[in-house]
């Protein structure tokens, strides 16, 4: 066993149970083979847009912060 999985194991057993959903959280999408995660995601391109001319317009709307004030 590594120095680092040494470690990582000494630092999940002091993980305070609060932090225990969020860290099995991260872990698991480090874990979770690239064939669980299909691309594109079910929800993308579910909008559609009212404008064509978005790629002509990329340093228009990044310079406009995309609608957000700077």
């Amino acid at each position: 066993m590594s120095a680092e999985r040494d470690e990582l194991r000494r630092l999940v057993e002091d993980l305070p149970d609060a932090q225990v959903p969020a860290a099995v959280a991260d872990l698991r999408l480090r874990v979770a083979p690239p064939a669980d995660r299909p691309w594109p995601p079910p929800w993308f391109g579910a909008a559609e847009g009212s404008r064509t001319d978005t790629a002509v317009r990329s340093e228009e709307l990044l310079k406009d912060g995309f609608g957000r004030p700077a």
